[in-house]
C-alpha cells in the first residue's frame, strides 16, 4: 500500500504545470493624434490597466477617417481632430453609446447622444519667428494678419503657411468655421494667395518649418502642438488671437465593431474620468474638459484668461453639415478662386 502511495506521488510530481495566468486584453485605438503629446495620458492608462495591452496607432484625420469606414477588424476605438468626420461616421451608426456613470455625467455641451466625446479643449493659434517681430509688429488678430500680409506682402512671400484644406481634415474644418465668424475671411485667403502661402498637411510640418526659418508666420495652428514645441525652441511665439479664437476638442467613439468592446469602454472611461483628464491638465498641453479639475492646461483657466473671445466648435448636429459633399465642394471651389496659388 506504501508502495503504491510512493508510486503515485512520483507520477504527480512528473505531470506538466498548468499556467492559469491570462494573456492581456488587446485594445486598438487609431487616433489622429500625437503619440508624443499623448504619451502621458497613454502611460497612466497602461499603468492603471496592466492587464490590457495597448495598441496606439497615430495617424492623419484621412487616415483614421478612411479606417474607421473599411478596416476589417475595425479598431477598438476611434479618435481624431476633424470633428464633422467622426460626427458623420456616428451618424451613420459606426460607434455605440457607452452607458457609464462617467459618461451619462460628461458635459452636455462636449458630447452627443452618449456615442461620441469631446475630451480635450484646444486653441487654434498663429505662430510667428522672433525674424518677422525685428520686421513689423506680429498679428494679433485676424485683421492684423490681413493688414500684414498686404502691407508687407513683398517680405513675407513664400514665407507664410497654413493648411491646405484639400489635404487635411481639421485645416478645412477651421477654415469654414473662420468663414462662419469672421466677414473678412475670404479677403485673408486672398492676401494669403497674394503672398504665396505654402500649404502643409499638418501642425507638425508648419513647425518645423517655422523651426528652420523657411516660414515666418504660421496661421490656424494647433495650440497643444505648438505650446508643446515652443517650449524647446525659443525662436517661435505662439499666440492665441485676441478678436476670436477658435477651439476644437478631439473626439472619441468606441467603434459598432470593436472587437474589444469592454476594454475600448474602460479606455474611454478613462479619457473621460478624472484620472485621465488630471494627466490632460498637468501633463500635456491638450487641455482638459472636465470641469472640477484644476492644472495649468484646463478648459476652465483657458476661459478665465480668453474670456468670450473664444469659440469652441460644438458638437452638435451642425457639424453635420460641413461634412455635407455640395457644400464642401462649393467651398473648395470658392477656396481655389480666392487662393489663386498653383497647389492643393
Amino acid at each position: 500500500m506504501i508502495r503504491h502511495l510512493r508510486a503515485c506521488l512520483v507520477l504527480l510530481c512528473q505531470l506538466p504545470t498548468v499556467v492559469t495566468a491570462q494573456s492581456p486584453v488587446p485594445l486598438t485605438v487609431e487616433a489622429a493624434l500625437d503619440r508624443e503629446v499623448v504619451a502621458p495620458l497613454l502611460e497612466a492608462f497602461e499603468r492603471a490597466h496592466p492587464d490590457i495591452a495597448l495598441t496606439y496607432h497615430d495617424r492623419s484625420t484621412l487616415q483614421v477617417n478612411q479606417r474607421a469606414r473599411t478596416a476589417n477588424p475595425a479598431p477598438d476605438v476611434v479618435i481624431s481632430s476633424a470633428m464633422p468626420w467622426q460626427m458623420a461616421r456616428v451618424n451613420e451608426g459606426l460607434s455605440q453609446p457607452l452607458d457609464s456613470k462617467t459618461a451619462r455625467n460628461w458635459p452636455a455641451w462636449a458630447k452627443w447622444r452618449n456615442e461620441v466625446f469631446g475630451f480635450t479643449f484646444e486653441p487654434i493659434v498663429t505662430v510667428y519667428r522672433l525674424d518677422l517681430a525685428r520686421h513689423m509688429v506680429p498679428p494679433s488678430t485676424h485683421a492684423d494678419m490681413h493688414s500684414l500680409l498686404r502691407t508687407h506682402q513683398n517680405l513675407l512671400r513664400g514665407r507664410v503657411t497654413t493648411y491646405s484644406p484639400s489635404a487635411s481634415g481639421i485645416g478645412l474644418m477651421l477654415f469654414q468655421q473662420d468663414a462662419r465668424y469672421s466677414p473678412r475671411f475670404w479677403d485673408l485667403v486672398a492676401a494669403m494667395g497674394a503672398a504665396d502661402v505654402s500649404l502643409e498637411n499638418n501642425t507638425q510640418a508648419m513647425l518645423d518649418g517655422l523651426t528652420d526659418g523657411t516660414y515666418w508666420l504660421g496661421y490656424n495652428l494647433l495650440g497643444s502642438y505648438a505650446l508643446l514645441w515652443a517650449r524647446s525652441h525659443p525662436e517661435l511665439i505662439v499666440q492665441i488671437p485676441q478678436d476670436y479664437a477658435l477651439v476644437m476638442m478631439r473626439m472619441a467613439f468606441v467603434h459598432r465593431d470593436a472587437p474589444n468592446a469592454e476594454a475600448a469602454k474602460i479606455f474611454m472611461d478613462f479619457l473621460l474620468g478624472a484620472d485621465g483628464q488630471r494627466v490632460l491638465a498637468s501633463d500635456t498641453p491638450l487641455f482638459s474638459v472636465l470641469p472640477e479639475v484644476t492644472g495649468p492646461y484646463t478648459a476652465q483657466r483657458l476661459r478665465d484668461q480668453i474670456g468670450e473671445r473664444l469659440y469652441p466648435i460644438p458638437i452638435n448636429a451642425s457639424l453635420l453639415a460641413f461634412d455635407d459633399p455640395l457644400r464642401r465642394k462649393l467651398f473648395m471651389k470658392r477656396w481655389s478662386r480666392e487662393i489663386n496659388i498653383l497647389g492643393p
